[in-house]
């Protein structure tokens, strides 16, 4: 009877969705719980730079959350990761802790980068983190590099390079990928595509329709996935991670998603309609997808959802008074750390 019941269970399990089979409920839930803190952290450094505690800009991915969870769910902890400006959500889903990142943003010591490299500039190489990057495409060339050092020194270790649809029209970008594919590098080339390079449509601004079939000018898989549906693009990374750490070289991930806020806080949005912002809000927002998906499957429930809200709010709270609390840089010592480790 055990036996039976057993293999219905089984039997139901085989036809659910990739990560529901690969995954365990645990597993799951802290997905959801890193998506809500991705947000959270953002909607709390928004409020915090309206307060004036945070200084200069800011580029949100609320909205994006999927994309991040999605691709760096299968990574190791040794797998390396380059980031972009809109960088946030990949740092969390990489394993930041979120008080130091906020400590980062407050320009205090206790800081990733001790409080010198702010929103853009984000880096914890012990979680594999090599760096957010300001320059637009600046990050492909370097996972190249870590991808070639991975192969000369046999570590195993997979890089993701994210970056946005802007990068694409980059010439370090079909330099990256040329040179992956011809010395087949472990490297996942992720181009997460909301629509938009700063205020221009990637439709006006990039000849293909898909950035993923520019992959077959260098030899390597075009994958397109829906990056609002956690599922798809966990499947697609796994598939190319497992393609990379098999030797069989890089793969090219065209995560389709949106940013509900602007490009940066200075962006006034006038050149997208309030009706597409609120249609991308309301009917496709990954958070709400995933919590769906997971409640239909019975990963969770009603209760579980809250006590992750719950948890989700109060690390952020604690974060933000961890950077409130945390020393400033002392004058004489601002320039130490930027180039070097001491003055």
């Amino acid at each position: 009877m055990m036996a039976t019941a057993s293999k219905a269970v089984a039997d139901s399990r085989a036809n659910l969705p990739f990560v529901y089979r690969q995954y365990s409920a645990e597993q799951l839930k802290q997905v959801l719980y890193k998506m809500y803190l991705i947000r959270r952290f953002e909607e709390g450094a928004e409020e915090s730079y309206m307060r004036g505690l945070i200084h200069g800009t800011m580029h949100l991915s609320i909205g994006q959350e999927a994309s991040a969870m999605g691709i760096c769910m299968p990574l190791g902890e040794d797998d390396q990761i380059t980031s972009t400006h809109r960088g946030h959500g990949h740092c969390i889903a990489k394993g930041a802790e979120v008080k130091r990142m906020f400590a980062e943003f407050f320009g205090k010591t206790t800081g990733y980068c001790k409080g010198r490299g702010g929103s853009m500039h984000i880096a914890d190489v012990a979680k594999g983190n090599l760096g957010a990057n300001g320059i637009v495409g600046g990050g492909i060339p370097i996972a190249v590099g870590a991808a070639l050092s991975s192969k000369m020194m046999k570590t195993g270790k997979v890089v993701v390079s994210f970056f946005g649809d802007g990068a694409n029209n980059e010439g370090a970008f079909h330099e990256a990928l040329n040179m992956a594919a011809v010395w087949k590098l472990p490297v996942i080339f992720v181009c997460e595509n909301n629509g938009y390079g700063m205020s221009t449509s990637t439709a006006r601004s990039t000849a293909v329709k898909n950035i993923a079939d520019r992959a077959a000018a260098y030899s390597m898989p075009g994958v397109i996935v829906n990056g609002n549906i956690f599922s798809e693009v966990a499947e697609a990374s796994y598939k190319a991670i497992e393609r990379a750490r098999a030797g069989e070289g890089p793969t090219l991930i065209e995560s389709k998603t949106y940013r509900h806020r602007g490009h940066s806080k200075s962006d006034r949005n006038r050149y997208r309609t309030k009706e597409e912002i609120e249609d991308w809000m309301s009917n496709r927002d990954p958070i709400t997808l995933f919590e769906n998906e997971l409640r239909e499957f019975g990963f969770i429930d009603d209760k579980g959802i809250e006590a992750i809200r719950d948890a989700v709010a109060q690390e952020i709270a604690d974060g933000i008074e961890f950077a409130k609390a945390s020393p400033s840089p002392d004058v004489s010592e601002t320039g130490n750390y930027v180039y070097t480790e001491q003055a």
